[in-house]
């Protein structure tokens, strides 16, 4: 009569077998995919870091327990690199940006082959009893910040051929310094967008204390514009809470009020309104502030009863 062995019996003999084969008979293989990253619409104006993500992934197979050291070398990529930045471009136009292997992303992901100081992450896969192991790390992106004069368009980074080595072989070492190991080259894409975009700052227009309003009061305020370069913009300003036309805008105090006008000249003689193309003011962004005077003037009328009169103006940019 056959002998049946039980079966957790059964799955410790074959695991043992596998064990005892000979280790020098099975020789690694990898394979890679670097996920593309994207870092989509970026504000550059906003002066901030603006981060994203790529997926490494492996699978191996070899010697079944044995230890794989991976040194994923990603160098300048195609748009280039200084020492503080890898570089995509739109054209002869650059944004900067960098790799990082850390979430931190405090330490550049670099190459054994680039001249600058960071290297490779150093990766270990321990293969199963069965030979074969899989595994993954992320690669942290971030577009640097203050980069305001950076013109809209696509940018894009390529990693192929000699900007990628991934390295890899049998061994206890934990060191990515020197190129050794078969080698793969996976590829991939860094791309952003820059939007066109347009920031807006005032200052005030303050008449001050006035007596008897006899005669014209004049005060000075400001816009102050910041557009991505090459962004063509308008600025208009509303006629404020209860006023007809440009230059019969009202300060109040309950139902009491002042009336005045803005205008684009210190002549007081171009009236600032808001219709496009008619009393609005124009300009070209350079990714700096662009400051635009506001003059204002009380002009002479019926002096109301003493008190603190206001009035709000919204402020359009169009661009």
């Amino acid at each position: 009569m056959p002998m049946k062995i039980p079966e957790p019996i059964l799955r410790i003999l074959i695991a043992a077998l596998v064990i005892l084969l000979p280790a020098a008979a099975w020789a690694q293989s990898c394979s890679f995919g670097v996920s593309g990253m994207s870092f989509g619409q970026v504000d550059t104006l906003s002066g901030a870091q603006t981060s994203s993500t790529a997926t490494m992934s492996v699978n191996c197979s070899g010697t079944p327990l044995a230890r794989i050291l991976i040194c994923p070398n990603l160098g300048t990529g195609s748009g280039g690199a200084t020492a503080s930045a890898r570089q995509m471009l739109s054209g002869s136009n650059i944004l900067n940006y960098q790799l990082y292997s850390d979430s931190a992303r405090s330490v550049v992901w670099g190459a054994y082959f680039w001249p600058y100081p960071a290297r490779a992450p150093a990766l270990a896969l321990t293969l199963g009893v069965l030979g074969t192991g899989s595994g993954s790390a992320t690669v942290y992106g971030a577009i640097l910040g203050s980069q305001g004069t950076v013109p809209p368009g696509s940018y894009l980074s390529t990693f192929s051929s000699s900007h990628v080595e991934f390295r890899y072989l049998y061994t206890t070492s934990s060191s990515c310094g020197t190129g050794t190991g078969t080698i793969a080259r996976p590829s991939f894409n860094v791309a952003a967008t820059v939007a066109a975009n347009c920031l807006v700052g005032t200052q005030d227009v303050d008449f001050g204390p006035k007596g008897v309003l006899s005669d014209n009061v004049d005060a000075t305020g400001q816009v102050s514009v910041t557009c991505t370069p090459g962004t063509t913009y308008t600025v208009g300003l509303s006629n404020g809470l209860t006023g007809t036309a440009p230059t019969t805008r009202r300060m109040t105090l309950g139902t009491q009020a002042v009336t005045y006008g803005l205008y684009r000249d210190a002549n007081r003689s171009q009236s600032w309104g808001n219709t496009v193309g008619t009393n609005t003011v124009a300009g070209t962004g350079g990714g700096t502030a662009q400051n635009l005077p506001v003059y204002g003037r009380v002009p002479p009328q019926a002096t109301p009863s003493p008190g603190v009169y206001t009035d709000t103006v919204v402020v359009t940019v169009t661009y």
